[in-house]
């Protein structure tokens, strides 16, 4: 396969199927609907080969004009090598416009994205696993309707972006549950179908306590089920997520472009990502 074979298209639903191949190809577990999630989200490119298949993809999902992700960055295999990668992220910085960018890489990707400018901010491990029977927590409750205009609000202080899409298409395919203090929402979480089973995430918190009693919840009605929940290493749930049945299998490098310059919180708020593609 030649370099000037391969001609960039606008990702468009009929590149799904492909997509999912690629997918597939480097063991992720996106179904089609998970690719249609992120699709309607983002826009995007893909990378067709002279047999108008899908030999690359690229999503840009933005976050009003805060900043956006990079996700579902693939190359095919007998396309690797060849500049491929580094045009599709191309593609992506035209689409992004001014934006900041975020992105989590796996370490075959970070060779290029440190070359464009991109920099580690963090750690992203990734717990999955059949969930073992727990208790129901004290002090959560499954959200309304009525609490979403709120919902959105906490999310964007916590996260430092507007993710109104995110929550209302989250909305659309999960399950809200938050915790309630004096009339006011101090913390919240979702649940969604997604690969192997169900994703917790995001998770939004004012502490770990409070993290976990939100996941507790959903695994606590659930037990035996296969759950996911992608967590920053610095936010000291990990050791937890192991022993309710969610062991590390993985996880990638958060990266910013350009650099966050040493802004961090005191305490972290992000206690799980909506999964490491929509952060």
């Amino acid at each position: 396969m030649q370099q000037g074979e391969i001609e960039l298209q606008d990702f468009g639903p009929d590149h799904i199927e492909g997509a999912v191949a690629l997918s597939r190809q480097e063991n992720w577990p996106h179904r089609p609907q998970d690719w249609q999630m992120a699709l309607q989200l983002s826009s995007g490119a893909v990378a067709l080969d002279d047999q108008r298949r899908v030999a690359g993809t690229i999503l840009v999902t933005p976050y009003g004009w805060d900043c956006a992700m990079i996700n579902m960055v693939i190359v095919d295999r007998n396309a690797r090598g060849k500049g491929l990668g580094r045009r599709l992220m191309e593609q992506a910085f035209a689409l992004a416009g001014d934006r900041p960018l975020r992105l989590v890489a796996t370490a075959d990707g970070m060779p290029l994205y440190q070359k464009l400018g991109f920099v580690p901010s963090g750690t992203i491990l990734q717990h999955q696993g059949n969930v073992v029977a727990l208790g129901a927590p004290k002090g959560v409750e499954v959200a309304s309707a009525n609490d979403v205009p709120n919902i959105k609000a906490l999310d964007r202080d916590a996260y430092g972006a507007d993710r109104e899409a995110l929550i209302d298409a989250l909305a659309e395919r999960g399950e809200f549950a938050l915790i309630r203090r004096n009339g006011a929402i101090e913390a919240y979480a979702v649940i969604r179908p997604f690969g192997r089973g169900e994703v917790i995430g995001p998770v939004i918190a004012e502490n770990a306590d409070d993290a976990k009693a939100l996941i507790g919840f959903f695994a606590a009605a659930r037990p035996g089920a296969f759950l996911r929940v992608d967590t920053d290493s610095r936010t000291g749930i990990a050791g937890w997520l192991a022993e309710i049945g969610l062991v590390h299998v993985g996880g990638g490098v958060a990266m910013d472009r350009p650099a966050k310059n040493g802004l961090e919180q005191a305490r972290p708020k992000v206690y799980a990502l909506a999964n490491q593609a929509l952060g």
